[in-house]
């Protein structure tokens, strides 16, 4: 076993509420400007005293809608300047944050709704509203739904017009370290989403330790974009961290234009997911290959990758030197000219970046510090950072906080980021500790000098190129449940979309041939192609998307001829899938998945 542990170099206060740095600007920094607002071809300023008038006059009207003490108030939308406005008025007021993926199904909102017991909730667009609408009727603690883009901001600020300063106060007054900040929820391998209960403490210890931790960035008069949902902790806790150290932020929620987007803004830093750094690349390259330039991209990508690791074992050579200067000039200042030309580096979350493309963006100028952490450490708990960095790691624990590797190879933490428990789920509270260590559910080591990586999943658990957590039971079960489908398996870690492997039920396959008037001496290596069993596979696929949200859709299938069972060893004798059996001895169909 073993254990790499830093010491505390902050501490707690007792009586403390994210909301309070909102106040202490508007009175110390009234100037001072969080928040950026698009406005034609250009920018327009939120300055501190603007945001902290806002925020007051939203949260008296969340008091003048009936939201009490510790109430819990859903936000669905994506990611926009609303969503934290909302969020520091929802504090302001005393209550707790439900986050909602934009892209859930009705069945995910509807379970949200009910197990929090949310009294109100505000959506973003119709489309929102749309999915939510039948099942809002039957959340027994849900009042009312307001919607962003029909004025839900406007109406809350008439609503609070006659709540005085001194309620307000008084909200504010009784919220301390303790106090519930939010409930996030979050996939288990079975069962429904588990939430996680996050504190004012467990937010104001991400802040401090990951603005030290990542000090060139999270620091006064830096610019970023933030254009991950804000639903997810990990965007989350880096906007609370960029409040707290005076970063200038502003919102997009459309990924389709990011690159003139950075241009527009000129971001000193970006927080990302490895998707968007593929998507980099990818495109990168892909423009080269059209400009007939490709044998150029790839010897400057090999000499980016080379130099990085040079810089890991003593530094590069004089001719190495030469070679990265060249290529400077004539690839690497373009790329970082797409994203802006002031990006000094970026963070990446929500799931594995690897080594390749951490050396390659390092080499071209864009060091990417890539950290490790779930909903339940409030994101971060490990980070690289400039001074301590090891690509292909996800760095070394936070100020104050642990890592240690169990017997069995998992991945346990601890320290104040670390959450108390689920939301009414004792049993799952419990299991998820072992003598004060989180158990993460992910497999890893610890080197020497306290770096972690991690190097599998104990749990089924899916994380996506996108940094989405995927539980594949739900979609296996569905699919599971056609009379044609035998066994089937979610693929996707690591990769750019959720796909699928599948097997045919050996018993339904003679009737099938029958209704399809197929003879029974066609193999069956021939039928996994045939029109109208490939129509009927996509159509148990197409109904099992509709109950889960976009990320978690299954976008290709791979049918195949072999079937799974306890005796060639792909499932267990509880009929459990032997995931590593399967990921194994079909790779090269997985591969064709997202050749």
């Amino acid at each position: 076993m073993r254990e790499f542990e830093l010491p505390a170099t902050f501490t707690i206060p007792a009586d403390v509420s994210m909301a309070d740095t909102v106040f202490r600007y508007a009175q110390d920094s009234p100037d001072f400007v969080p928040f950026q607002l698009p406005s034609g071809s250009g920018w327009s300023d939120v300055t501190a005293a603007r945001f902290a008038e806002s925020v007051t006059a939203v949260a008296k009207g969340l008091i003048a809608s009936g939201v009490a003490p510790g109430d819990r108030v859903a936000i669905m939308s994506a990611t926009r300047y609303e969503w934290v406005l909302l969020d520091y008025a929802i504090w302001t007021a005393g209550a707790c944050t439900v986050a909602i993926y934009e892209t859930s199904a009705a069945a995910q909102a509807k379970w949200i709704l009910e197990d929090s017991g949310t009294t109100l909730l505000i959506v973003e667009a119709q489309r929102h509203a749309d999915t939510v609408r039948e099942v809002a009727a039957t959340a027994p603690a849900l009042r009312e739904t307001l919607q962003i883009d029909e004025g839900a901001v406007d109406e809350l600020i008439r609503r609070g017009a006659g709540v005085d300063d001194a309620e307000l106060r008084a909200r504010r007054s009784a919220v301390g370290a303790s106090s519930p900040a939010t409930l996030i929820y979050t996939s288990g391998t079975t069962g429904r989403p588990k939430g996680v209960q996050l504190t004012h403490a467990n937010l104001f210890a991400e802040s401090v330790a990951v603005r030290t931790a990542l000090s060139e960035a999270l620091v006064e008069g830096k610019r970023t974009l933030m254009f991950l949902p804000l639903a997810h902790v990990f965007a989350r806790a880096i906007s609370v961290g960029a409040f707290d150290a005076k970063v200038t932020v502003a919102h997009t929620s459309d990924w389709t234009t990011l690159v003139d987007q950075f241009a527009a803004f000129k971001p000193n830093f970006i927080l990302s997911v490895p998707r968007v750094f593929e998507k980099v690349y990818n495109a990168s390259r892909q423009k080269a290959v059209d400009g007939g330039k490709a044998k150029i991209f790839d010897k400057a990508a090999a000499t980016a990758i080379e130099w990085s690791r040079a810089r890991d074992e003593g530094g590069p050579g004089l001719g190495l030197r030469l070679r990265h200067a060249l290529f400077d000039r004539l690839v690497y200042g373009k790329l970082r000219a797409a994203l802006g030309g002031e990006c000094d580096l970026a963070v990446s979350g929500g799931g594995p970046l690897g080594a390749r493309l951490g050396h390659f963006f390092r080499g071209v100028g864009l060091p990417i510090y890539e950290g490790y952490g779930l909903t339940e450490t409030t994101a971060a708990v490990t980070v690289n950072t400039s001074s301590r960095q090891r690509v292909g790691t996800v760095g070394r624990p936070l100020d104050g906080h642990g890592a240690r590797i169990a017997d069995d190879g998992e991945l346990l933490v601890r320290g104040p980021v670390v959450f108390d428990g689920y939301w009414h789920n004792e049993e799952a509270t419990a299991d998820a500790f072992v003598d004060g260590w989180f158990r993460t559910g992910d497999l890893g080591t610890i080197d020497e000098a306290g770096f972690v990586t991690i190097t599998g999943r104990k749990k089924e658990i899916i994380v996506t190129a996108a940094g989405k957590n995927v539980s594949p039971s739900q979609p296996e079960d569905a699919l599971r449940a056609h009379p044609l489908i035998g066994q089937c398996m979610v693929v996707g870690d690591a990769k750019p979309f959720v796909g699928a492997l599948i097997t045919i039920d050996p018993e339904a396959l003679p009737g099938w041939r029958e209704r399809n008037g197929v003879a029974a001496d066609v193999p069956l290596v021939e039928l996994i192609g045939h029109p109208a069993l490939v129509a009927e596979i996509d159509a148990a696929v197409a109904e099992t998307n509709a109950q889960v949200s976009s990320a978690e859709q299954i976008k290709k299938v791979r049918i195949l001829a072999v079937d799974w069972t306890q005796e060639t060893g792909e499932l267990t004798p509880k009929m459990s899938l032997k995931r590593n059996v399967v990921l194994e001895r079909h790779a090269v169909d997985v591969e064709e998945i997202y050749a």
